[in-house]
């Protein structure tokens, strides 16, 4: 029996038997646990490599995050002296500070705005390419964003920097959306969750290293910065190397392309199983019931009420995330920590990116025993805490400089809750409340509204930090309260259970794991009479 793809047993198949057998209930109903219990945990070589290897672009987005924070100055510079260069004069005129910080902000907004675009076409594209191809595609951004900025130097243009960031933000956004449903869609049911968080682990890991890799020491001189920029094409080539040694998503070559021998040459390399019939069995059953429906753009979501709700529990996982203000602190740690009174910031900076990567690595072993759920809440519960220390430490700093300590524990303490929760819940949550029809469609609904909120806080904090001095954080307080209740009142824990099974909690029929009832289509809804 295949490992983890919810077998389905020929036994239970049969629906006409009386109401209270376990072969009453409809197929896609069966949690079918004696069968996971069995296979379920089974981990192949070729399903490590296929993680491993689509998580190098999760990498690659974390580290084009934390690349441009410590150089900040000597990048500033660089573009300073450009701007003298072209002027032409023998006593040029250094550039205000007014068009250098529009300069620098656009510098790091920028890759916000290239991910929003590009998050909205996840759905097409990987529809149209596949989701391995579309991800080997996508490396050809990362080419000529890393090419355009660690050439910026030589080319004595901040333009290019500025288009290189754009273009390696747009691979980022691609990414954030394309490797959540490429690993959701080919992991077992029973390790979805923690296979699911490598994605999250990716990312922090890569800001961690453009952390270290920035250091002064290491490449955050004068004349290795762009080399630190650059470097961006190396996971890139990696994955190239890699990606013909996995296959392609099983879900996606049968039911989307109706590929029957491939998506069981696919799941025998997953797997590790000759006999994949039971895994294709619940295949069938979907794309049997996805054949019933129309095919589900962005504008039917918004519409249909079957998708109301858990489109608008996505939106707001995603808002969680970004609204919660880690970017915030990954932004502009450096200068938070100098105001907090740390000597030497650039190293307490790695020290909460040290921490963003080992608690990632805690919620990997605690997301499929604790569940999402419950780890989102608590991620949000502490962060609200440390917001409200780190506002306290901040404002009392300049009577008492010793406080300064317990800014530094409230900042690592947000990060670490950070990663607990809202880290890496949202990310692949999102492909969990969605069936196999809906899914690019709410997956590129819910990467823009992330990538939204992420050009917003990149380019609105500092302003707004001006003006709010140390109560910046009771901001992201009052949010990170919101988003616990909303998580409390409105999100549907989703550890262990089939796609089918969560898509069933939103129906507005009372159970369908539980009763036999009439099957039920997702047709129903999509009427015109469904519509408000």
């Amino acid at each position: 029996m295949p490992s983890g793809f919810q077998p389905i047993r020929g036994e239970e198949t049969n629906t006409a038997n009386s109401s209270g057998s376990k072969d009453s209930q409809l197929p896609f109903q069966q949690p079918f646990q004696e069968g996971l219990e069995d296979a379920g945990s089974r981990i192949t070589p070729t399903l490590i490599l296929s993680v491993l290897t689509a998580v190098l672009g999760s990498l690659q987005f974390g580290y084009n995050i934390g690349v441009i924070n410590a150089p900040q100055t000597i990048i500033e510079q660089s573009y300073n002296a450009t701007w003298m260069e072209r002027q032409g004069k023998e006593e040029p005129m250094p550039i205000d500070p007014g068009t250098l910080t529009t300069l620098w902000s656009l510098s790091v907004a920028i890759f916000s705005i290239g991910g929003m675009i590009s998050s909205f076409m996840v759905g097409i594209v990987s529809e149209w390419l596949g989701r391995k191809r579309a991800m080997i595609v996508n490396n050809g951004l990362a080419f000529v964003g890393g090419a355009l900025m660690g050439l910026a130097e030589v080319g004595k243009s901040y333009e290019m920097m500025i288009l290189g960031r754009f273009f390696i933000g747009a691979f980022s956004g691609f990414a954030s959306g394309l490797v959540p449903m490429y690993v959701g869609e080919i992991s077992p049911t029973n390790l979805r969750g923690a296979l699911g968080t490598l994605h999250q682990l990716a990312i922090v890991t890569g800001i961690l290293i453009a952390q270290v890799f920035g250091l002064q020491s290491i490449l955050g001189t004068e004349t290795l910065w762009p080399l630190l920029m650059g470097l961006t094409v190396v996971p890139s080539a990696l994955q190239l190397l890699l990606f013909p040694f996995c296959p392609e998503s099983p879900r996606y070559l049968y039911i989307i392309r109706n590929k029957e021998s491939k998506a069981k040459e696919s799941l025998k390399r997953l797997t590790g199983c000759a006999d994949v019939s039971a895994a294709l069995t619940e295949m069938k059953e979907e794309k049997r019931r996805m054949d019933l429906e129309r095919k589900v753009s962005i504008l039917e979501l918004f519409r249909s009420r079957l998708y109301r709700q858990p489109l608008l529990i996505a939106v707001v996982l995603q808002l969680s995330q970004q609204l919660s203000g880690i970017n915030a602190i990954f932004y502009y740690s450096t200068a938070i920590f100098s105001k907090a009174g740390v000597e030497t910031p650039v190293y307490a900076t790695i020290g909460a990116g040290a921490i963003n990567t080992a608690f990632t690595v805690i919620s990997l072993f605690l997301v499929e025993r604790a569940g999402r759920r419950t780890l989102h809440m608590l991620g949000l519960a502490g962060m609200f805490v440390c917001a409200v220390l780190m506002t306290l430490a901040l404002a009392l700093l300049e009577k008492v400089p010793s406080i300064s300590y317990l800014s530094m524990v409230a900042i690592f303490g947000f990060v670490a809750f950070f990663e607990i929760g809202p880290g890496p819940i949202p990310w692949f949550i999102v492909a969990e409340l969605f069936s196999q029809g809906p899914r690019p469609a709410a997956m590129a609904v819910a990467g823009f509204a992330n990538w939204t909120c992420n050009f917003i806080i990149g380019m609105s904090f500092q302003s707004i930090a001006d003006q709010c001095g140390p109560y910046v954080f009771l901001i992201f307080a009052v949010l990170l309260l919101v988003f616990l209740v909303f998580t409390y009142l409105k999100v549907p824990e989703t550890r262990g259970r089939t796609f089918d099974q969560i898509a069933a909690t939103f129906r507005r029929t009372p159970s369908l794991l539980d009763r036999e009832i009439k099957p039920y289509t997702e047709l129903d809804e999509l009427s015109p009479e469904a519509h408000e």
